[in-house]
């Protein structure tokens, strides 16, 4: 099986639970590939920022469904303050 290259953020590289979601979703991937790396960066970081396992799951899901909506940045998150 061939791998799926997925590109990263700007300060975040792409964590395997959230690289996983991607891949499997064509939609999303498409989605994901065609936003910025900065804007890249503000869903892993917003996916990582998470205390609870079960809370990172829903991330990484909302991730998917929201960039398949048209949302390019997460909402309502005062954005990474790694950068």
């Amino acid at each position: 099986m061939t791998a799926i290259h997925l590109s990263g953020g700007v300060v975040h590289d792409l964590p395997p639970d959230l690289r996983k979601a991607l891949a499997s979703d064509a939609k999303a991937r498409a989605a994901w590939e065609d936003i910025t790396p900065l804007a890249r960066n503000e869903w892993i970081c917003w996916t990582i920022s998470v205390k609870r396992d079960d809370t990172r799951r829903q991330h990484v899901e909302r991730v998917c469904s929201e960039l398949k909506e048209g949302m390019r940045r997460p909402c309502c998150w005062p954005g990474c303050p790694h950068r």
